[in-house]
């Protein structure tokens, strides 16, 4: 009873605060993204306002409270306002195209300052206090965005889970559209179940009639132990995105035995997501099935089952229904049939793999190879499979860590032996990633002729080198003056930008960064006197290659 108060009591407070809410434009709302979507290793944190297809809409504290934390950086949210508020909550507000003046002069202090673009930075609440309504930035495209619009969260601030922001903003946004289902995966366990003759996945695609209703077609015969994955997207009045889906229930006859409602998690649950989905179809389709059965390892709060979601099939029809349904209670149902037919289950082919368990930790080792496990990185039982593509011309051997995609939760410990140890600059070795013809640079630090790095995936790994220096390209000019502004475009070949410096008469100089790695420095006139003057930019990538670039100008 007890219990039952305090949920009534906290949904009482959060509907109070959700009324007290304005929104953070002037003109009605659109989403281009919600709560919780889908995204590469992460679930999306909040929402997504349209902005009109432009930047520089003012945005307005949607309640009072302080200034707390500013980020900035060419990548993630880019230019990022969080403010607290009495509620207990914080809200975030990225990809910013620019900052109010006053929050705009303490970040330009802070990062002369700290000499750095890149800045994090924390806020006592008297510093800079807001008050609802007021104009606190502008919106913007910076960061990893991919076209103008407003990122928005809704935090607690004690614990800094994220919360969905929809439900402040149910009452401007009109919404009558159901989700709609793409398809569905029949996934036999492995050595324990099987569908149609095969131990492989089954994929289902519904029939969509003229009034809307979707069916499956086909016989479908299982036998053992399956679990079932749904492939579906969410839709709003008058746009044409699609959203993800906040709630799904798996019911076998009556009964409920899978079901998630993603209305709130924490940034250290959100690689889960890898285990949410069907990871390998993911990595190979790029296609999202969400998982109705739940692997050991995922400790997703949202995520309630009966016996994890697994279908043990016997000889008799089971009767499944999916029920999706969005924020504002659009629903749709679909139907599947599976008819318990005895069929031979084949058994996992062990030979040639070494058994890791998902809750402890793993080791292996091999000629040129070590890898490390830890506990909680795995999110299920796996029988690793590994090979090695030995090159007698390469300065190691590819070694391949697995036959598919398997990701894991936080990293592993990867040390490939050199073959060939010729640098004396040992920086500019590195771990490499191959997948699909690219290489991309892991790193890692030099050991007696071993190099030590970290991974987050099984993959093929080998070791590279980088022995070339970045480029540093300038950008029109022939205007820097009359534009009052330095512009290049840095680059690298293997290992990355890690660090640029600019400098005028020895001094540093605020280069601002964009996510195209493109860098410029716009005339500060209470920091440049008028005469003649000296640029110098540095510019290091990962392996410590360093190239410089010397401009004598006169302003």
């Amino acid at each position: 009873m007890y219990k039952l108060y305090i949920a009534i009591l906290f949904f009482f407070i959060q509907t109070i605060s959700a009324q007290q809410l304005r929104q953070p434009f002037d003109f009605p709302i659109l989403l281009s993204g919600n709560f919780g979507e889908l995204r590469n290793n992460h679930f999306h944190s909040g929402i997504d306002f349209k902005t009109q297809g432009v930047e520089g809409k003012p945005i307005h504290a949607v309640q009072d409270g302080y200034v707390s934390r500013i980020s900035v950086s060419p990548w993630g949210y880019g230019n990022g306002l969080y403010l607290t508020h009495p509620d207990g909550t914080t809200t975030v507000y990225g990809h910013l195209q620019r900052f109010a003046p006053s929050i705009a002069r303490y970040i330009k202090t802070q990062q002369y300052e700290q000499e750095s673009f890149n800045v994090n930075l924390f806020l006592d609440p008297d510093q800079l206090p807001v008050k609802k309504g007021e104009i606190v930035a502008y919106s913007g495209n910076t960061g990893s965005s991919g076209g103008p619009h407003l990122h928005f969260e809704v935090r607690d601030t004690e614990s800094e889970e994220v919360l969905d922001p929809i439900e402040y903003f149910k009452e401007k946004i009109t919404d009558t559209r159901a989700p709609k289902i793409q398809g569905i995966l029949v996934c036999p366990q492995p050595g324990k179940g099987v569908v149609n003759g095969s131990s492989r996945k089954l994929e289902l695609k519904p029939v969509t009639a003229k009034n809307g209703k979707q069916t499956i077609t086909g016989k479908i015969e299982a036998w053992g132990e399956i679990g079932l994955a749904v492939k579906a997207y969410d839709y709003m009045d008058n746009t044409t995105n699609i959203y993800g889906v906040k709630d799904i229930t798996l019911r076998q006859d009556s009964q409920i035995i899978y079901h998630s409602n993603l209305n709130r998690f924490a940034f250290d649950e959100t690689r889960y997501l890898n285990s949410y989905v069907d990871y390998e179809e993911w990595k190979e389709r790029r296609s999202f099935y969400m998982r109705s059965f739940v692997e050991p390892g995922n400790r997703l709060r949202f995520n309630e089952s009966i016996n994890r979601g697994i279908i043990h099939i016997e000889e008799k029809t089971y009767h499944l229904t999916y029920t999706l349904a969005d924020a504002f209670g659009n629903t749709t149902r679909l139907s599947v049939w599976i008819e318990g037919k005895e069929q031979e289950i084949p058994e996992i082919e062990t030979e040639g793999t070494e058994l890791f368990h998902w809750m402890a930790d793993n080791r292996f080792g091999a000629k040129g190879i070590r890898m490390t496990i830890p506990k909680g990185n795995l999110y299920d039982d796996l029988y690793f499979r590994y090979s090695v593509k030995e090159d007698s011309t390469a300065l190691a051997d590819t070694h391949i860590l697995h036959n598919r995609p398997v990701p894991l939760h936080s990293s592993a410990r990867l040390s490939l032996r050199l073959r060939v140890d010729t640098l004396e600059n040992k920086q500019q070795y590195g771990i490499i990633r191959t997948q699909k013809g690219r290489r991309s640079w892991i790193g890692g630090t030099y050991r007696n002729g071993w190099i030590d790095g970290t991974i987050k995936e099984l993959g093929n790994y080998t070791v590279g080198q980088d022995l070339k220096a970045p480029t540093i390209t300038p950008l029109g000019a022939n205007t820097w003056i009359s534009k009052q502004a330095f512009v290049f475009r840095l680059s690298d070949n293997l290992s990355g930008v890690q660090t640029y410096r600019g400098e005028i008469d020895g001094q540093y100089v605020l280069f601002e960064m964009n996510s195209k790695s493109v860098i410029t420095y716009k005339f500060d006139k209470e920091r440049l006197e008028r005469g003649q003057h000296t640029l110098k930019l540095t510019v290091t990538d990962a392996a410590g290659n360093r190239a410089e670039y010397r401009h004598s100008f006169v302003w």
